[in-house]
């Protein structure tokens, strides 16, 4: 199995392993687990398809999103855990599918508070995926007070702003690409 982060996070799960493994455990996961250091704009080729890491300049904690070539020239791509941003652009824009967190819905900005917590609302991540002109948007890192209503609530909010196929898959949820 092959894990990809940048140097920060290789190291984090590198040390939580040698902390909570035995040596012989650790021993055993080493040769079955490789940890690969990746680099802002750098591209790997990952299950036959050109994935290339880019750094979301996240104010928290360095933070990557990535973007995957599909087929016949389209892309997938993921911006990471927090909010659009500028420098995501050349790898968004055009997108087939765009993976974007929206915390909540823009109406429930002030219960939940996302811009604190450097989180979108589904009326930015819609607004967003819109301009960049994106087919396909996926929501996730929702909150989870209203699960039985959150698919109709969240496609509501996000029609109005977005004309695309808009997901908001339940945990556990396959999407076929």
């Amino acid at each position: 199995m092959n894990i990809y982060g940048h140097g920060e996070v290789i190291a984090l799960i590198r040390d939580m392993l040698d902390k909570l493994l035995l040596k012989k455990q650790l021993k055993l996961a080493e040769e079955h687990i490789h940890m690969i250091t990746v680099n802002d704009g750098e591209s790997w080729n990952i299950l036959n398809r050109k994935v290339t890491f880019f750094d979301i300049q996240s104010t928290k904690e360095k933070q990557f999103g990535f973007c995957m070539e599909l087929d016949g020239g389209e892309k997938l791509t993921c911006c990471g855990d927090e909010p659009y941003t500028p420098c995501i652009q050349k790898y968004a824009q055009n997108s087939k599918w765009l993976l974007h967190e929206a915390f909540c819905l823009d109406a429930q900005a002030d219960v939940f508070d996302p811009y604190e917590k450097h989180h979108s609302t589904v009326m930015d991540a819609c607004r967003i995926a819109e301009s960049l002109h994106v087919e396909n948007l996926i929501l996730y890192h929702t909150e989870d007070k209203n699960l039985p209503h959150r698919k109709k609530l969240y496609a509501g909010e996000g029609s109005r702003f977005f004309h695309g196929n808009l997901y908001i898959p339940d945990d556990l949820e396959i999407i076929s690409i």
